[in-house]
């Protein structure tokens, strides 16, 4: 990997960078669409790539399942088998390993696990994880973490049981497996930074992960986006930020809200993963500067203009209407591949314009900017308003927009929304 930090917004901790992978460049901070079992839903390769996208995250778990190591390595990769030319990033099938918990044992070995589609019982261990990895041929691999029980991430012994785990046996036990597959000039390992929502065990971690510096080619942030309190959600955020090395990317695992990767961006973030914008589209919602539309309520019914006049993916440009998507939304698949176009763009729009916006020094300005579009009509949530003002931006500076409570995600519900 080549990973030089090009600028930086002298205000917030906001950065942009160029990181040189084995399938070509992506500049960050960027958006990873999710591409589960080596396919976004909907979408084709060349039409991924068409947008723009050179960065996509494939499922480890899932593919270890389906199609499996064989057949991944006699199609030479996940990069030939699914015809993606771009850079590619997978996880270690951490988080499946909390969101299939019913059908998962954790040891110090490895999880045991029954697989969801046949019951099969197999056993995934750090070198099984970073050697399936290898089979893949991702350009940044992640190693094998413990996230806990969803219910545990609040605090309590098991968190800290995590994040031990995932650093002196299932860490080590990456970093060695990597090295000694000689796979180090080709795949570089992420490690991911656990604690729960525990300061105290976030540092622990943390030093623990640093002392592992030369070792590893960069950082994630994990065990978040599992309903925690937004306002612990940023504070964590920041604290992992302020602390992972200038010279290696920073990445913020499960986060899709518009809102949250600014902020994480903000925050000294650089890369950020989600499916909510293409499994949003697939539910009716389409993604834009002044809130999501939700296209299956009437008020669509009659409404002939596209989704979003400004936007330049294929969805708006050919002047789908919203009368059109509201007809055949979650009943014929165009529409779920138009959404999806849609929304990826989305997220590639709000990143980029992140990233032209630390060029140009107006990155405050464009996160006060971006804010009052989307928020501006019901207030600004007040976790955005602090997250903000802790690198030195202030939301309600010359503005006369109240500030709401709670996460403040924002959605029409109804017709009168």
């Amino acid at each position: 990997m080549e990973f030089q930090v090009i600028h930086k917004c002298p205000i917030t901790r906001a950065r942009v960078s160029r990181m040189v992978l084995a399938h070509g460049e992506t500049v960050l901070p960027t958006f990873m669409p999710v591409a589960t079992q080596a396919a976004i839903k909907g979408l084709t390769p060349e039409q991924v790539e068409s947008l723009g996208i050179s960065l996509i995250l494939n499922n480890t778990y899932h593919l270890n399942l389906r199609p499996g190591v064989d057949v991944l390595k006699v199609a030479g990769g996940a990069h030939l088998f699914e015809g993606w030319r771009h850079n590619m990033l997978t996880d270690s099938g951490g988080f499946q390993l909390v969101s299939l918990s019913k059908f998962t044992t954790i040891t110090e070995e490895g999880a045991v696990f029954s697989s969801p589609f046949n019951g099969e019982s197999t056993i995934l261990t750090p070198e099984e994880s970073i050697s399936i990895q290898h089979a893949i041929g991702a350009d940044i691999i992640m190693q094998l973490d413990d996230v806990g029980e969803l219910p545990s991430l609040l605090q309590g012994p098991r968190v800290e049981e995590a994040m031990k785990r995932s650093i002196r046996w299932w860490l080590d036990r990456c970093i060695q497996q990597h090295e000694s597959a000689g796979r180090k000039d080709v795949q570089n390992l992420f490690a991911i930074v656990q604690g729960g929502l525990d300061p105290n065990l976030r540092d622990k971690c943390l030093d623990g992960m640093l002392e592992r510096k030369d070792r590893v080619s960069g950082y994630a942030i994990g065990g978040l986006s599992g309903g925690e309190e937004k306002d612990v959600f940023w504070k964590i955020i920041k604290q992992c930020a302020d602390r992972l090395p200038e010279d290696r990317p920073r990445y913020a695992m499960g986060i899709g809200f518009a809102e949250d990767l600014l902020v994480c961006v903000a925050l000294g973030i650089d890369m950020a993963d989600c499916v909510f914008p293409t499994r949003t589209a697939r539910f009716g919602v389409a993604l834009t500067h002044t809130g999501p539309i939700n296209l299956k309520l009437g008020k669509h019914a009659k409404d002939f203009d596209s989704i979003d006049s400004t936007c330049p993916c294929p969805t708006c440009k050919d002047g789908t209407s919203r009368a059109l998507l509201h007809h055949i939304v979650t009943h014929e698949t165009t529409a779920a591949h138009a959404l999806t176009i849609h929304n990826i763009v989305f997220q590639a729009q709000v990143m980029g314009r992140a990233r032209e916006a630390i060029i140009a020094g107006t990155f405050p300005d464009y996160l006060q900017s971006f804010f009052a579009g989307y928020f501006g009509d019901r207030g600004y949530p007040e976790w955005c308003v602090a997250a903000l003002r802790s690198v030195n931006v202030d939301l309600l500076e010359n503005s006369k927009t109240p500030t709401v409570s709670g996460g403040g995600a924002k959605w029409e519900y109804s017709d009168a929304a």
